[in-house]
């Protein structure tokens, strides 16, 4: 099946919340979502906006993973996909585009929050690409990782 990616828009986001309860590791509700303030309504605002840009994987029409970033921090926010979606270069993929677009707007450095435990796949997915530990915590509690460098694309 053809895969297609392109730039997500606030008419997606109500799938990338249905998809981020739906991954193999660290899935989250909507409900839990909310909770964290993070709504239909508040993200689709986020990315109209342009405050939160990112990209989507589509396959036969649906949306099977997506990445977005903070235009204003240089934060990878969220890499999520669908179980299916795993293990054929997707997520490496989403990662890449959205790291490219954060350093086109000026970030040299970025970051985002990753579990420290080495049987979680994000904790060597991350680092296999070159991301490095900080030696902080976010406010979930998961550990910093920073990637300095040139253009990542």
């Amino acid at each position: 099946m053809t895969l297609a990616y392109r730039a997500a828009t606030p008419d997606d986001i109500a799938a990338c919340i249905e998809i981020r309860g739906r991954t193999r590791e660290n899935a989250v509700s909507a409900e839990r979502l909310a909770q964290l303030g993070i709504t239909e309504a508040s993200w689709s605002t986020q990315v109209r906006a342009d405050a939160l840009p990112g990209f989507v994987a589509e396959q036969a029409g649906r949306i099977v993973g997506y990445c977005f970033g903070d235009a204003g921090t240089g934060e990878i926010v969220v890499l999520a996909l669908l179980p299916s979606a795993e293990g054929r270069g997707i997520g490496r993929a989403l990662l890449t585009m959205t790291m490219a677009l954060l350093h086109d707007r000026g970030h040299r450095r970025l970051f985002l929050g990753c579990s420290d435990d080495p049987a979680h796949r994000s904790h060597g997915f991350y680092r296999h690409l070159g991301w490095r530990p900080t030696g902080q915590r976010d406010g979930l509690g998961d550990e910093m990782l920073e990637w300095v460098g040139a253009d990542p694309a």
